[in-house]
This record gives C-alpha cells, structure tokens and sequence, in this order.
C-alpha cells in the first residue's frame, strides 16, 4: 500500500516557503508514515506589484490560488500568514490550525536612523499598509510616508538603493528568513498596533477532509488561535480589509485575554481606540464588546467615509 500524501499548497516567495517548510518538517515528524510535500505557485498579490493591494482586491489574493489548489485535489492543505487570511473563508474551508504565533510587531528598519523619533522631517518611510501608514501619520505627520509593493528582498534592495529612508516590516517575517540583523528598532503595540493574525501561521483545509484535519491538529496553539480568533472578530465585524486602517491585537494571560483595537481614517488625523479584557475560552464575544465599544467612540463614521466616493 502506498503511502499517504499530504501535499502543502504554498505561494512562492522565500518568505512563504520557509512558513510552509516550517510546516511541512512539523508534519513529517508527526506523521513519518505519510509524504509531505510543497507545492508552490504563484498567486495574483504575488505578480501585480505597480498597485497597492487596497487597489487590486486586497490580500484575499495571495490566498485565492492556493485555495483552488485544496478544491481540484493538487494539494491537501495551505500553509498562510494568518493576516493574510480573509475575514470570511469560502464555504467548504477552514482553518485546521493556528501554529504558536511569532513575534507579532512592526519591525523599523534603516541605514541611516536609529528609529522613527530620529528621522528628520520629510524622511521617507515605505510601507504597504495603511494600518501602518495611519499610524505612523498619526504619530510622526512630518515625515513622508511612501508605499512599497514586494517580498521583503526587493524592499531591502530598494531601501538599500536610496528609494527609502526606512521601511516597516513585520518582525516575525524578518526573523524567519534570517534577517533579524537589519532590523533597528521593534516597534511596540502603543506605537503600531499590529494586523489582526500577524505573526501567526495558519493551515487551511477543505472542511470535508477530516484526515488533514486530524493530522494538522496537533500542530494547534491554543493561546495563539485563541488570540487571532479575537482579532479576526474585530476586522470581521467592521469590514475589515486593506482599505481599512484596522490594527487588533490580542494577548493572553493564563485565562484571561486582552485586546486592544483601533479604526483610523488614512491620514491619521482621526483614531478610535478600544480595550477590553476578557475569558481565553470566549474570543468572538471579546471582539464583539471591543467592536462595540469602538463603534460607540465613532468608528462607524470612519468607515462610512472610506467608503464615500471621491
């Protein structure tokens, strides 16, 4: 009888393919009787790269391919960066497990400065996120804020090239691919509140295929899944997406969860903040209060004006 196969559908880039490896070795130690391999693709996030993901259909796009793989049998599960994932999965997935989470934060990185309170006025700082973006107009308005489109290479090499006087990148994805070094300065939650599910990897599945999701389910972070499943509530509930400047972050604490929220408009001019504590076992009803309570402070007005025309 020939082994079983538990291929892992995964995007392309470096950064994906060590998160997928990362899995795959987990796997293989768990289940030595079945063959784990990588199937790598590029997806539509991955190759329009001259457009902001707020302009192009949002980061739904780095999941869509591998999600077509799940459905026509060429793969078996999907590795993500959770904040990568969208709020509302399609009917027939899930999310098999949540791995313990990496360092969650923003990382500043620079050839030139210390960290962001060194930068003079007009300093140019890339980011391709308007969660970021928001936070850093919010903080620092007199700097020059630019987008950066890619994998973490080629902003490093456009950083290095003199287009930027300092990115902002997620520390977890830095360290992961060994470049840790470049970073200058970690920049804590008071000062960038980071995605909902950043730092955390997840395993997707087809709901129907009980055998990856009894494989994969080991591989499950309680205070991790927990946390994200917070966090996800928050963007879910308001419309979460990259056209959104939406930060949640979840921690937790024996059996007690903190999250902290916020919904901005992209200039940073206006921010709503919420904070609630609340039992690890019920994450959804603890995003629902701090949505509550960020709507209460106005947040729904924010979002009515994304959406106006013009």
């Amino acid at each position: 009888m020939s082994a079983p196969e538990l291929p892992i559908a995964t995007r392309a880039s470096e950064l994906a393919l060590w998160q997928a490896s990362h899995v795959r070795d987990r796997l293989r130690a768990l289940h030595p009787d079945c063959r784990v391999e990588l199937v790598a693709m590029s997806t539509r996030g991955d190759r329009i790269l001259d457009r902001s993901l707020a302009k192009i259909g949002g980061k739904g796009l780095f999941v869509k391919e591998l999600e077509n793989a799940l459905k026509d049998g060429r793969a078996r599960i999907a590795v993500h960066s959770m904040k990568d994932v969208p709020m509302e999965l399609p009917e027939g997935f899930v999310i098999g497990a949540v791995l313990a989470r990496d360092d969650p934060r923003d990382a500043f990185v620079s050839n030139a400065y210390p960290d962001l309170a060194a930068m003079p006025p007009g300093a140019r700082v890339g980011t391709s996120s308007l969660r970021r973006e928001a936070q850093l107009r919010a903080r620092f308005p007199e700097l020059a804020i630019r987008p950066v489109r890619g994998n973490v290479q080629s902003r490093l090499r456009k950083l290095d090239a003199g287009e930027f006087d300092a990115l902002i990148l997620a520390a977890a994805g830095l360290k992961r691919l060994g470049l840790a070094g470049r970073i200058r300065a970690i920049l804590e939650p008071e000062v960038s509140l980071p995605s909902p599910g950043q730092g955390a990897l997840g395993i997707e599945c087809l709901a129907g295929d009980d055998d990856a999701l009894r494989r994969v389910a080991p591989l499950e972070d309680r205070a991790s899944a927990r946390a994200v499943s917070a966090e996800r509530v928050v963007s879910r509930l308001l419309g979460g997406s990259c056209q959104v400047p939406l930060g949640a972050y979840a921690e937790c604490d024996g059996e007690r969860l903190r999250l902290r929220a916020f919904v901005a408009s992209p200039d940073g001019r206006r921010v709503v903040r919420a904070e609630r504590m609340g039992p690890a076992v019920a994450p959804e009803a603890l995003g629902a209060e701090v949505v509550a309570e960020l709507r209460a402070g106005g947040a729904d007005a924010l979002l009515d004006a994304l959406e106006a025309p013009g």
